[in-house]
């Protein structure tokens, strides 16, 4: 038997093993073979997955490390190591160490489209806005065409607080991609939304219903600016555009007025928001919202035979 026969043959086994669940085993034999054929890759592959199988996440990743480190020495870049570490990380909620990983990788790879957004992504996951915007700006200039690396510019943007620097970048999106316009004029409005710029948020969503007419959610997060601007009767109304764009999901929306009303403290109005999703489907889950948004309000009306 010659030493490849061999190795197949331990590797058959292991493979076995793992099919059983019997980790241990496993990474004892699969220990054994890496430390006669250090340089065998599907050895430490089968170590990364079987070490996470079995429990013992840090080292999976001190496998699947080593295998970046041998992916950045080729002049091919594979990035299978790389995915899987940046998923981890992801996943695990280790940021700084996603960072680490995209900031060493990109040392390697300066040029590679692919990283450096990843790069970026990590850095706002981190909290380091101004290196997120160096990083999306570079591809927009490397590729003015991409609408994406442009929302992407956007978010860096708002993050650093330039609000209209970041609606001037998804305009520049929706420019390139004007079948998409509203799309982007709407992601634009969720990050002012979201950041407490309501009427930029309110603006934009405007905009985006002169192009999308018919688009229900448009309405809906509409009516929850103006429920943030106190204006609950217009919200109302813009709910009901929704509704009669959808009317299947007439009972959601108004759910989500009545949560949206709550919220702003508006608990009446909340109350009759619930009462209309109940309206239209009597089976409608929100009867303890009703009940909450009555307490809240301090009143408490006799119930109809549906109610």
């Amino acid at each position: 038997m010659t030493q490849n026969d061999h190795k197949t043959e331990k590797l058959d086994k292991t493979d076995g093993l793992l099919k059983q669940g019997k980790y241990r085993e496993a990474i004892a034999l699969l220990e054994n073979i890496h430390g006669i054929y250090p340089e065998e890759e599907s050895v430490l592959l089968r170590l990364a997955w079987a070490s996470w199988d079995n429990g013992n996440k840090e080292g999976s990743i001190v496998y699947w490390e080593i295998l970046l480190d041998r992916e950045l020495q080729r002049k091919v870049f594979t990035g299978f190591a790389y995915d899987e570490l940046v998923r981890i990380y992801k996943q695990e909620g280790e940021i700084e160490k996603l960072v680490a990983i995209c900031e060493k990788t990109i040392q390697v790879q300066p040029q590679d489209i692919g990283l450096l957004e990843e790069l970026g992504k990590a850095y706002l996951l981190s909290g380091r806005s101004e290196k997120a915007f160096d990083t999306f700006k570079k591809l927009t200039s490397m590729e003015a065409d991409n609408p994406a690396f442009y929302c992407l510019l956007g978010e860096a943007l708002m993050a650093t607080g330039q609000t209209e620097a970041c609606e001037e970048a998804y305009r520049q999106a929706s420019l390139i991609d004007p079948d998409e316009a509203d799309r982007y004029l709407f992601r634009a409005a969720d990050l002012y939304r979201r950041g407490g710029h309501f009427t930029p948020a309110k603006k934009l969503l405007t905009k985006c219903l002169e192009i999308a007419p018919s688009n229900s959610l448009y309405y809906c997060s509409l009516g929850d600016v103006l429920v943030a601007l106190k204006q609950p009767e217009d919200a109302f109304t813009e709910y009901e555009k929704a509704c009669q764009c959808n009317r299947p999901h007439t009972a959601a929306f108004y759910i989500r007025l009545g949560n949206s009303l709550m919220k702003g403290e508006f608990f009446a109005d909340a109350a009759k928001a619930f009462e209309a999703a109940l309206s239209f489907d009597v089976s409608t889950p929100c009867r303890q919202n009703l009940e909450e948004a009555y307490q809240a309000s301090g009143h408490s009306p006799a119930r109809s035979p549906n109610m």
